[in-house]
């Protein structure tokens, strides 16, 4: 069963790392602030398969992303290596906020798209499908590939033998059914979930 991933209650029943990133988001109340935009935490916390360099990525609806820059700023701009970034992205776009929280990298990322519809969101519930479905070293290998230097994406993509854009190839499996994900999963050698 999946996590509700608009709730962080979740990373309180998790590893050590996680419980630090609700400690973090809850302390420095990144959430509550950012709560007119549908904040949802995405990526490598949520999915547990973090590497010591792994920032909080927090996906964003921003329909101005000037107001949002302001809102934003105003909450955060405070904190150490502030930094705000305006990629146009698959002709999208963006914004993207940077900062530090004691130990951890925080990154905010906008975009005038619901939060359920961003890629961020769209891949994590792949992998997060992926990961249940598939083995224990499953799991290990994907965090071995991040501490080797890839991100998250280009490593299941690379496990899993899918050929092309990493972003793309893994975001093509948001329709494949759990069957199907399995069997891909045992193709590349990564087997079943052990009980």
């Amino acid at each position: 069963m999946q996590a509700n991933w608009k709730d962080i209650d979740y990373l309180l029943a998790g590893s050590a790392v996680q419980r630090l990133a609700y400690r973090l988001l809850q302390q420095h109340e990144v959430l509550t602030q950012l709560k007119p935009y549908h904040p949802i935490l995405v990526g490598t916390f949520p999915l547990d398969i973090t590497v010591p360099c792994s920032d909080l990525d927090v996906i964003c609806e921003v329909p101005d992303l000037e107001v949002f820059a302001e809102s934003v700023a105003a909450g955060f701009s405070h904190y150490p290596a502030y930094v705000v970034r305006y990629p146009v992205l698959a002709g999208i776009p963006s914004i993207i906020v940077s900062f530090w929280l004691e130990s951890v990298e925080v990154e905010v990322f906008g975009q005038p798209l619901a939060s359920e519809q961003q890629n961020g969101y769209r891949h994590m519930i792949i992998e997060a499908r992926l990961l249940a479905l598939g083995s224990s070293a499953f799991r290990q290998q994907v965090i071995a590939s991040k501490a080797s230097g890839l991100k998250t994406e280009p490593a299941f993509a690379q496990l899993l033998g899918l050929a092309g854009d990493a972003y793309q190839a893994v975001l093509a499996l948001e329709s494949v059914s759990d069957a199907g994900l399995t069997k891909l999963l045992a193709g590349a050698g990564w087997g079943a979930a052990t009980p």
